[in-house]
């Protein structure tokens, strides 16, 4: 994280560029949207039947071919933070606030699974003492991320938002583990999705600073569950509606001011809840006619998008997918904030 020199620094520029607003009164979550426990379907690699991949072109690529990733469009600003920039984007700030909220959900998840769970428990995983110091090593780190943050915002001239009441629904070790892989997953596609939209070097710079020990995170964890260490040779993007998407189903209620004004989409719901999946097989709705208007499942790795065309109720999961996987479904060939109707889900590639 950067130091107290750099902090300063970045606290003055984004002074600079802030424009104060008054903060919006307290809103409860909006309740319209059915939202689940975050879907994670867990993929075989084990070979399949070919199946026929088709790759729709988005406007601008080739037919036949993977469209590349880009992130949605930015929501409003949050509640208690500056106003938006021209053109709808969340300012800098904005972003620093939604890492903040991602920050604070990753820390406080450490923090109560290794108060419930005893190292006896990670020991019967499997996992050596060396590794069972790394994995607490990891949630001392996503504190410090909170600390600095924080740190940031407030000598920006803005209140921090706070954590929030969580609940990630711990029934054991494994499950802990298995969660903080698709929550480290999550975040190192969030920093990448924010990057775009940042203005200032200096926020770049510190959002660089952390994403890079978010990947190292992910591959120890990914190292101790005995999965491949480094499935990609990258990362994929995800933008923030679709990160607070699968953020949102462990979140109960925050505090007064801390509620960002991002709306998730509805969760996907998968006839048999989706789980043993192989490439080639079909993943079928739970409802053929839900969501309505749905045409397309997107499936995003490695910043490429390949969408298969819904029949039947069903989409078949392409080939060639490795490590986290992000399914999504839409009214069209596109990604963008106005054409997804649900997900994402994450489908582990083991």
């Amino acid at each position: 994280m950067p130091g107290a020199g750099r902090l300063l620094n970045l606290a003055l520029i984004l002074a600079s560029v802030a424009s104060p607003t008054l903060a919006a009164p307290h809103r409860p979550r909006p309740q319209a949207l059915e939202i689940r426990s975050p879907l994670v379907i867990r993929a075989a690699q084990e070979p399949a039947p070919a199946a026929a991949t088709t790759a729709v072109a988005t406007p601008g690529t080739q037919p036949g071919v993977a469209a590349p990733a880009t992130p949605p469009a930015a929501p409003a600003a949050a509640s208690n933070t500056t106003a938006a920039a021209p053109g709808g984007g969340l300012t800098d700030l904005d972003i620093l606030q939604f890492a903040l909220t991602l920050e604070h959900l990753e820390s406080t998840f450490y923090q109560q699974g290794f108060a419930k769970f005893p190292d006896s428990d990670f020991a019967a995983l499997g996992l050596s003492p060396d590794q069972i110091t790394g994995l607490k090593q990891v949630g001392m780190t996503e504190q410090t991320h909170v600390t600095q943050l924080m740190s940031a915002i407030s000598a920006a001239g803005a209140k921090p938002v706070e954590a929030c009441t969580y609940n990630f629904g711990f029934t054991t070790a494994a499950n802990m583990v298995g969660t903080a892989r698709v929550l480290e997953a999550v975040g190192i596609s969030a920093y990448l999705g924010a990057a775009p939209l940042i203005k200032s070097a200096p926020v770049l710079t510190a959002a660089a600073e952390i994403v890079t020990i978010e990947a190292r995170h992910q591959t120890f964890i990914r190292t101790a569950s005995k999965a491949i260490a480094v499935p990609n040779a990258f990362d994929q993007p995800l933008g923030p509606r679709a990160v607070f998407t699968l953020a949102a189903p462990f979140i109960q209620s925050c505090p007064a001011g801390s509620n960002l004004n991002v709306q998730a989409f509805p969760a996907i719901a998968l006839s048999g809840g989706g789980t043993n999946i192989q490439a080639g097989q079909s993943l079928v709705l739970a409802d053929p006619q839900q969501p309505v208007g749905a045409q397309f499942c997107a499936f995003l790795n490695q910043g490429q998008t390949v969408f298969q065309q819904i029949q039947g109720g069903g989409c078949g999961v392409p080939q060639g997918l490795t490590g986290e996987v992000y399914m999504i479904v839409t009214k069209s060939a596109s990604i963008a904030d106005t054409e997804i109707l649900a997900g994402p889900s994450v489908i582990l590639m083991t």
